[in-house]
């Protein structure tokens, strides 16, 4: 209902409240630009920059107008337009929070790219680009709204239900093997370990967030303190198929290096304990009127261990050993948890189109994600390329995985090498070479002045995702 009435007389509206302008050239934008901006009906801002030396290729992205400046990002947006690519995007509404919706914004997306042609001209070439949940506006777009555009950019994208469901899993687990000693410490209750039905945005409760972060990040530090609780701490991680490198600033440690590893997943665990249940859990809780899209009603924990990264099965056994634990033991006492329910009207609201993938792509798409993703664990990429496989849209789809700690904070060698990658899939029909060493051959060919930093999934390749799901489970 909404796809059909929301579009309705936008073109109009939209060309009623934009402002053009020549806009000058500032010490932050390098480049010379046509600008054009406005403010749709519904109150989202948009931003429209056209290169002097515009390739004839258009950019759509869901944050240009809002991360234009910001310096994790303008680096990559300087870049492209450059290189003569146009930009055409919106900012993130300021209810966004409250009222989420990619299906809303890839809809928005679609009128700001109708006012591009209408204020300058038709595009030779459209791709939908974007990082976050602007990366699933990429997939969604390619899957469900493929007809406006030729393909699709997507960095570090989160799946709603998928991304929910793998945090549930680590934070599951750990609360059923850190709890005993939380509370003989004398730390707090186990109830004070709350790992679903968390209070939301103004919605109150027995207990506020603050108190219930502050109870994780007691009971992580107790358990860093003990070789019984450092190896607890890993199973978690592995089982929810979380990075144990989530910290910027740090190196990533030896897969060797037992002590060094341990050491990370704390720091990463007490990162994560400012976020229980996940980063992004009250946006997606909020979009579907403040129910819980996460459940882990039949689970089998020690098949989710089985297809742990073999990199923290080598940790999580050698841990195992040094403290004398029996995993077995432990993957039983996970297993006789009580379960939690996902709400049946959060999952109905998304399985809408636009609100998850199923990859069913219509037109190329090309993913990235860094290994050390606070935010979204790097399993999920791989769990779409399984289903990308299942769908048998292979011929449409590539991946890299990108060594690096931090959210989107991919460098302009990595951005923009893959839009050429993908610029050139769009124009030939036919991907070039997209291994390790070929995209850093190309993006250092590139001279950003950075290096590209694109791995093999190696040992960090995990049996299998644990969690994918699509609106027919």
């Amino acid at each position: 209902m909404f796809r059909f009435s929301y579009r309705a007389g936008q073109k109009m509206l939209c060309l009623a409240l934009a402002a053009s302008l020549a806009a000058p050239v500032s010490a932050q934008d390098k480049t010379p630009f046509r600008e054009h901006s406005g403010v749709l009906p519904d109150g989202t801002s948009w931003l429209i920059r056209v290169p002097e030396n515009w390739n004839g290729r258009l950019l759509r992205d869901l944050d240009f107008a809002s991360f234009i400046h910001v310096p994790g990002y303008a680096p990559r947006y300087e870049d492209l337009l450059a290189r003569g690519y146009a930009f055409a995007g919106l900012a993130r509404h300021p209810l966004r929070l409250w009222q989420y919706d990619p299906q809303r914004e890839i809809l928005n997306l679609q009128t700001v790219q109708d006012t591009f042609t209408q204020l300058e001209s038709e595009p030779d070439m459209v791709m939908q680009y974007g990082c976050s949940g602007g990366g699933l506006d990429s997939l969604a777009s390619a899957e469900d709204y493929p007809d406006k555009i030729d393909g699709s950019v997507v960095l570090a994208a989160h799946t709603p239900v998928w991304i929910m469901n793998s945090f549930l899993d680590g934070w599951f687990a750990m609360r059923a093997l850190l709890a005993e000693d939380f509370v003989a410490q004398g730390l707090g209750q186990a109830s004070d370990l709350t790992v679903a039905g968390l209070p939301n945005a103004g919605a109150g409760g027995d207990r506020n967030l603050d108190a219930i972060r502050a109870s994780w990040k007691s009971a992580i530090e107790n358990a860093g303190k003990t070789p019984e609780g450092r190896a607890r701490l890993a199973l978690a991680f592995a089982i929810g198929q979380w990075s144990p490198w989530m910290v910027e600033g740090t190196d990533l440690p030896d897969t060797s290096d037992t002590a060094a590893m341990a050491d990370m997943v704390v720091k990463s665990a007490m990162r994560n304990a400012g976020n229980v249940g996940g980063t992004a859990r009250l946006l997606f809780e909020n979009a579907a009127s403040g129910q819980q899209l996460s459940g882990n009603e039949g689970v089998d924990y020690a098949a989710f261990y089985a297809n742990a990264a073999p990199a923290m099965k080598q940790l999580v056994e050698a841990l195992y050993a040094e403290a004398g634990l029996d995993l077995q033991a432990d993957l039983a006492t996970i297993e006789a948890e009580p379960r939690i329910a996902a709400s049946n009207y959060a999952l109905d609201f998304w399985a809408g189109d636009g609100r998850t993938t199923t990859g069913e792509l219509e037109v190329p798409a090309i993913r990235i994600h860094m290994l050390g993703d606070w935010a979204i664990p790097y399993s999920l990429m791989q769990g779409y390329e399984a289903l990308v496989e299942q769908t048998g849209t292979t011929d449409l789809y590539r991946q890299a995985l990108v060594q690096g700690t931090g959210h989107c904070e991919f460098m302009a060698a990595e951005s923009s090498v893959i839009v050429e990658i993908l610029a050139e899939r769009i124009e030939t029909g036919t991907w070039p070479e997209v291994t390790p060493e070929a995209l850093n051959t190309a993006a250092a060919a590139l001279e950003t002045g950075s290096d590209p930093r694109f791995v093999e999934f190696g040992d960090w390749r995990v049996g299998a995702y644990n969690r994918p799901w699509t609106p027919s489970q």
